[in-house]
């Protein structure tokens, strides 16, 4: 049996690989290694695929979501409402720029953010919903953008963790995740479910003005060459990368399949099973599964991960620690957070490995391995 990874980045370049080569080639012949046109055809090809008329390539999926909050005028001390449950980058540059964090509530099926917990929180200083879909689920974006539209708020997708993920309205139209709200925020780091072989990252809007407003500020702040129109940062997607994300774009689906086949084999494996509660899908979205997060109830988890660990079968919890708890929000420590189903979710959930190279030897292996803690 092959060594069970969390991501197996290896064997699926090796499945890939003359086509990877050849386009590396292709950028190399071309010596034009920053803004060639590779670059210019991913964000194209990717544009065609998620439907959106507009994409911004960058250089990862944290600057994308600066450059987003950038592009919106926003002030120091304006309040951004995002979950708390979450990967970091999605508050850091909150912070980073000086606005608030205002943290929510997620729902307990989909891990995205509640939209009670959203409501409770608009105040007058709100200005921007950042709704994250985690672990390959979309955020109920239709709600959201009701509510965005009513308080006339912006709306940020957080769409690193879910590219390819359908979202139907109730109307029955459907939506790429990511194309929704203002501005949708990507991340192509390798072990994204559409990953390159270094940092990546994108921007999509159908606002031509915020296009080309953040297409400046990821340029030096740039409307021509030497003429600096606004603040900006140097963020760019090297025409390396985007030749590779150009071949898996076109896998993008089929490697979302095989992740789902992996979610459907543990979730059958553990239906039974009364010490998990498996991850699923709400009606509204397809989940193509970056993670597999399950819930271990009445567990102890540091055990379970170490038994795992003995049986080489890797356990990772995303996320151990909720933002409101970081230490960079220090200054918020004395407010009063009411977020039960992230505190109850931080101490239980754990990942196991899903990707596109499993096959169900090791499927098998794994399930046996947790099941043999449990029993």
């Amino acid at each position: 049996m092959r060594k069970i990874q969390m991501v197996d980045t290896k064997n699926q370049y090796l499945a890939i690989k003359t086509e990877v080569d050849g386009a590396i080639q292709e950028v190399l012949d071309s010596a034009a290694y920053i803004n060639g046109k590779a670059v210019k055809d991913f964000a194209q090809n990717l544009s065609t695929y998620l439907g959106v008329e507009h994409v911004i390539p960058c250089a990862n999926g944290t600057d994308a979501l600066q450059i987003a909050m950038m592009a919106l005028d926003l002030k120091p001390g304006d309040e951004i409402i995002t979950p708390s449950f979450t990967y970091i980058a999605t508050t850091e540059v909150v912070a980073l720029l000086g606005l608030k964090p205002v943290f929510v509530d997620v729902d307990p099926i989909s891990f995205c953010m509640d939209i009670e917990s959203l409501k409770k929180a608009i105040t007058p200083k709100t200005k921007v919903i950042v709704p994250v879909h985690l672990y390959g689920h979309a955020a109920p974006m239709e709600e959201i953008m009701e509510i965005a539209k009513a308080n006339n708020l912006f709306v940020i997708e957080d769409n690193a963790q879910a590219i390819g993920s359908d979202y139907t309205f109730s109307n029955g139209v459907t939506k790429k995740t990511g194309t929704i709200g203002h501005i949708g925020a990507t991340s192509f780091y390798p072990s994204k479910n559409l990953g390159a072989f270094g940092d990546g990252g994108a921007l999509c809007t159908n606002d031509k003005a915020l296009a080309d407003k953040m297409t400046m500020i990821a340029n030096h702040g740039q409307s021509a060459r030497y003429y600096h129109d606004v603040v900006g940062c140097n963020s760019r997607l090297d025409s390396i990368q985007a030749a590779i994300l150009n071949i898996k774009l076109k896998k993008l689906d089929a490697y979302n399949s095989a992740r789902q086949l992996v979610a459907k084999y543990y979730s059958n494996a553990f239906a039974s099973v009364k010490e998990i509660i498996t991850p699923s899908s709400l009606q509204y979205s397809t989940h193509v599964y970056h993670q597999y997060t399950m819930q271990l109830i009445g567990v102890d988890r540091d055990k379970f991960i170490a038994h795992l660990a003995a049986k080489e079968i890797p356990c990772m919890i995303y996320y151990p620690v909720p933002g409101h708890l970081q230490k960079m929000f220090g200054e918020q420590k004395n407010t009063n957070w009411n977020l039960p189903i992230t505190d109850k979710l931080t101490p239980c959930v754990c990942s196991l490995p899903v990707h596109t190279e499993m096959d169900e030897e090791q499927l098998a292996y794994i399930v046996e391995g947790v099941k043999s803690f449990l029993n």
